[in-house]
């Protein structure tokens, strides 16, 4: 199963800032990660961990026919990001590595089952380019830098590499790759930024899905918005909101019926705590769950901030 975090960067003089998803979620497209594609210094380098719990019906595939799922996913994450010159566009790339720790229950076919497993949670590698709007700049020519639109694109990928078990209905891992293609938009108006992104997830099938069946899955499609404020300080909080449909799913060719259509909330708050520390909290839950994972969470993560000068 995945994990949703998300890290973000602000320096108490406001500029230097950036953005990067620390964990997506379980499905792969609930992710709510303001700050996608603001411009940040070619050349600095990010270090995160984070912590975060979850609470609810989460499964990895929404056609594990599970009943009155009561997990409990507790998950640590270490992350990489570098801010990147890409013919003269700003860009990142970043790495995260989540392990997870779950414990629950639920009842399958009627019958109560009991699940605790520990390991890690499939790793995430993003590469992003602002294509319009945020030209590449150093860290002594980024103060002259004011943000008016930004256009900005992502690539998303997932690797087969977390705990994975093929006779368990539940798994930290999910045993395929995935890969998420995104388009965003940023438009600031004083302390106000307002963002918008589209994105679609494609799946590889899983060949070892109950043993040696065939799980097949549609792309998910998602859109996100955001609402950001930010104080004089450096501090910024934003109001995030997601809808996503799609990914239905097969075994061995044979439709599940499980269409998703569904939408999650949450807030995001960074703190600035000096020129290269900070921490960020968030909190998100679902508002609408037709198919699929249903959840509470809340994470905490903080970031060391260093190169280009810093």
């Amino acid at each position: 199963m995945w994990m949703k975090h998300q890290l973000c960067v602000v320096r108490p003089i406001r500029f230097a800032t950036a953005s990067l998803i620390l964990v997506t979620s379980i499905a792969g497209a609930e992710d709510l990660e303001p700050r996608s594609y603001a411009n940040t210094p070619v050349g600095i380098n990010f270090l995160l961990m984070g912590y975060s719990d979850l609470h609810g019906n989460v499964t990895a595939n929404p056609s594990v026919p599970l009943q009155d799922a009561k997990l409990d996913i507790k998950t640590v994450v270490f992350a990489y990001a570098r801010s990147l010159d890409i013919w003269g566009r700003s860009g990142k790339f970043d790495i995260v590595v989540p392990e997870a720790k779950l414990t629950g229950s639920a009842l399958f076919a009627g019958e109560p089952k009991e699940r605790n497993v520990t390991g890690l949670i499939d790793p995430r590698f993003r590469f992003s380019v602002n294509v319009y709007g945020a030209p590449a700049m150093s860290l002594a020519e980024f103060p002259s830098y004011k943000q008016d639109v930004i256009i900005g694109t992502s690539l998303a990928i997932t690797a087969p590499l977390g705990q994975y078990d093929a006779n368990k209905l539940v798994n930290l891992g999910n045993n395929r790759w995935s890969f998420k293609p995104e388009l965003g938009i940023s438009k600031r108006l004083g302390p106000v930024t307002l963002e918008l992104s589209a994105a679609a997830t494609y799946y590889t099938d899983n060949n070892e899905y109950l043993g040696n069946r065939t799980l097949s899955q549609n792309p998910i499609y998602q859109v996100q918005a955001h609402l950001i404020y930010a104080f004089e300080s450096g501090v910024w909080v934003s109001l995030d909101s997601t809808y996503y449909e799609g990914g239905s799913t097969s075994i061995d060719g044979v439709g599940n019926h499980d269409f998703q259509e569904n939408t999650r909330y949450g807030c995001t708050l960074t703190l600035p705590l000096n020129r290269n520390h900070s921490v960020k909290l968030n909190a998100s839950n679902g508002g609408h769950t037709r198919t699929g994972s249903e959840y509470d969470a809340i994470g905490v993560v903080w970031q060391y901030r260093f190169g280009a000068g810093l």
